[in-house]
């Protein structure tokens, strides 16, 4: 048996090996990561602004493009240090604040995104009670129980990785210290830690996501009993980019984390972690831009409103009002 030896950092061996290819890398992600930090900030800042956008949809929104800064900044701003200084490293410390971070945003996200599908349910199935099931007070609750929820999962995942011992390697075959990829280096058996992630994707994700399933089969259900065209057309447009950001979101998470590790697939991780916790951050406030008439409208007078060419500090004094 190999001896067992204190690992302080670990070696991130990135996306590639190549000095100029990650040049253009560092170029790339830097601008996805400034297109995902501007366009969230535009969104919470017409959202908040917008008289016509004071809704509890727009509310959840709202503290979706929060959750998205946050959760892009938990993996982007290393990969970009990183990228740039060459120094491939991540201290033990980082590595475990890391995932409780990337598990804290993703949970709660997962759980934002539910609230969401509960207002259109309610906003589609049964309007005339939208205003009493949907207070101000409710939205609050549900944002507030979903950061808790993902202070919960985070330390559930956090805290055993304490318990976990390493041999001599310390190299992550992947550019964040991801929960799947530390295990991986682990000389000691770590069956407990994939359980308390079977159990805690299982007590946190699927409950999330059977909500948000069973809150879109009464949508649709709902929207087929339509008479018009026109109608089913436009109830089903307001829903139509939460439906696209829930689809991203759960498709390329659930694969990287429940499928088989294998070296042969470490390509295939790092695509995929790249979709849903750097691309999906900057597609949400992008989807729903392009997809939703009153954010867009929103855009257009926010811009003549507060112009932010000839006055840039009018618009952030405005939302902070």
């Amino acid at each position: 048996m190999e001896n067992q030896t204190v690992i302080t950092e670990f070696i991130l061996l990135g996306l590639s090996k190549d000095p100029h290819l990650e040049d253009f890398l560092f170029v790339l992600f830097l601008i996805i990561f400034l297109v995902t930090l501007l366009s969230n900030v535009v969104i919470m800042l017409v959202t908040r602004i917008e008289f016509s956008l004071q809704t509890p949809m727009f509310f959840f929104l709202r503290h979706l493009a929060f959750v998205d800064i946050c959760y892009s900044s938990v993996t982007v701003p290393k990969l970009l240090g990183n990228l740039i200084t060459k120094k491939k490293t991540i201290s033990w410390e980082g590595c475990i604040a890391q995932n409780f971070f990337l598990f804290q945003t993703v949970c709660a996200e997962v759980f934002i995104l539910s609230a969401m599908a509960y207002d259109r349910y309610v906003a589609i199935c049964d309007p005339l009670h939208y205003s009493r099931y949907l207070t101000k007070e409710t939205c609050r609750q549900l944002v507030g129980a979903s950061w808790a929820m993902g202070f919960l999962y985070g330390m559930g995942n956090a805290l055993p990785l304490l318990n976990l011992h390493f041999c001599s390697d310390n190299t992550i075959r992947h550019y964040s210290c991801e929960l799947p990829s530390l295990l991986a280096l682990s000389c000691k058996q770590n069956l407990i830690n994939y359980i308390i992630l079977l159990i805690s994707v299982f007590i946190f994700g699927l409950s999330s996501f059977l909500f948000t399933l069973v809150s879109y089969i009464y949508i649709i259900s709902a929207i087929l009993k339509i008479n018009s065209a026109e109608g089913r057309r436009k109830a089903f447009s307001t829903c139509s980019s939460h439906l696209i950001v829930v689809g991203l979101f759960y498709i390329t998470g659930f694969v990287r984390y429940m499928k088989p590790s294998s070296e042969s697939l470490i390509d295939l991780d790092k695509v995929i972690s790249i979709q849903y916790s750097i691309l999906t951050p900057m597609l949400n406030p992008i989807i729903y831009s392009l997809k939703n008439n009153e954010i867009k409208s929103a855009w257009v007078k926010l811009f003549r409103k507060y112009n932010p060419i000839s006055n840039p500090l009018k618009i952030i004094h405005s939302a902070l009002l």
